[in-house]
């Protein structure tokens, strides 16, 4: 199963960032092997929501690199991989259970193709090295029209139960196909889905012969953990949001105990 690409995708508000840090507790609790979690939204709230703190992003080295080219401070003899490829590696953030690499926000100015070229090898480079690699996405649907889930295997595409929030997923599922993204897989996941709503969203999700591959209910824990600013990785393992990612997991096979 080695190097597996997971992504989760959606409207914003729709839980993204919640699904995403639901699934890496259960793959760090119960998976064997390395898993690296990308935030790559330019919000970063991901760190957050892990209790991880981050001291720089990948846009901010980016800058760097673009500010020093712009005033002629890097001699033409270094090598502007070489030397973007450290700074992005020390930006990566090592904990016990998983590692987490924060995108951030690029700022710099004119059209520095090169550089993003760079990156993209060197962030396809760096996810070489774990099992699986777990992706916090932009909300919406510009980072589709980027290509920037060229690479993922699986995608999970979260709503809230509302029909605006239906209504991106099946969009996100068109883009996929339209800018030639070629998934394993796409799924869609109800987040904090009320009994009422569940049945409403099933029956959406068959009509439109979308894969609902799970309804995470409204789990009280979460929106304490959310409000008090604790890591939703000390979730309970019985937490009914827990429960569900969990069969989630289990479902995409990515188990390797």
């Amino acid at each position: 199963m080695g190097n597996l690409v997971l992504s989760v995708s959606g409207k914003g508000g729709t839980g993204k960032t919640t699904l995403v840090a639901l699934l890496l507790k259960i793959l760090t609790e119960e998976n064997d092997g390395p898993v690296l979690a990308v935030d790559a939204d330019p919000a970063t709230n991901l760190p957050n929501v892990l209790g991880v703190q981050i001291q720089r992003t990948v846009g901010d080295v980016e800058k760097e690199l673009r500010d020093k080219i712009q005033k002629g401070a890097i001699s033409p003899d270094v090598s502007k991989k070489d030397l973007l490829e450290a700074w992005v590696y020390n930006t990566l953030v090592e904990t016990k259970k998983f590692d987490l690499l924060a995108m951030g926000r690029s700022e710099g100015e004119g059209c520095y193709c090169s550089i993003n070229y760079l990156l993209t090898q060197i962030i396809d480079a760096i996810s070489n090295n774990y099992n699986i690699t777990l992706m916090d996405m932009e909300a919406g649907l510009e980072h589709l029209s980027r290509r920037t889930d060229r690479d993922v295997d699986i995608m999970l595409v979260t709503t809230d139960g509302s029909n605006m929030a239906f209504e991106t997923a099946l969009r996100i599922r068109e883009l996929t196909k339209e800018v030639r993204i070629e998934l394993k897989r796409i799924c869609l996941v109800g987040m904090q889905i009320t009994p009422e709503k569940e049945a409403i969203l099933k029956k959406k999700a068959a009509d439109n012969s979308y894969e609902l591959i799970s309804v995470i209910p409204f789990d009280s824990s979460v929106s304490t953990f959310n409000t008090t600013g604790r890591p939703l990785l000390g979730l309970p393992r019985d937490s009914p949001s827990v429960v569900r990612a969990r069969e989630i997991i289990s479902n995409l096979e990515l188990m390797r105990k």
